[in-house]
């Protein structure tokens, strides 16, 4: 399973790409809308600030906050990945194969922009 270090750090990898893909990619809006309202607003200098309001209660509210956190989302994305990879290898490495390369480009991707911006 993660016996070296390439499967480690492309579980780093395709966590860092599924976490931010739950928590902040417009694709995935779906899976936060019923526990949390994303709202876009200009402010004074005319500029789109977003903002989230946390609903409901209970456990409703807990899987809000969970979606409204990266750091927190990513500890149970990553032991999901983990576990699929240690009991299901044969579909846990595709995924992790696949979110790490995205992984990779989606950070290639942020390096280029600021050098052509």
């Amino acid at each position: 399973m993660l016996e070296s270090w390439f499967w480690f750090v492309l579980l780093g990898l395709a966590s860092f790409r599924l976490t931010r893909l739950i928590v902040r990619d417009k694709i995935a809006g779906f899976i936060r809308k019923p526990f949390m309202e994303e709202i876009e607003e200009k402010n004074d200098k005319g500029e789109i600030e977003e903002y989230i309001i946390i609903k409901g209660k209970g456990l409703r509210r807990w899987i809000g906050e969970l979606l409204s956190c990266y750091w927190c989302t990513g500890v149970w994305v990553t032991t999901g990945l983990f576990f699929l990879m240690t009991f299901y290898p044969f579909i846990g490495e595709p995924v992790l194969i696949i979110f790490g390369a995205a992984g990779v480009a989606g950070i290639l991707e942020s390096i280029v922009a600021r050098i052509i911006d």
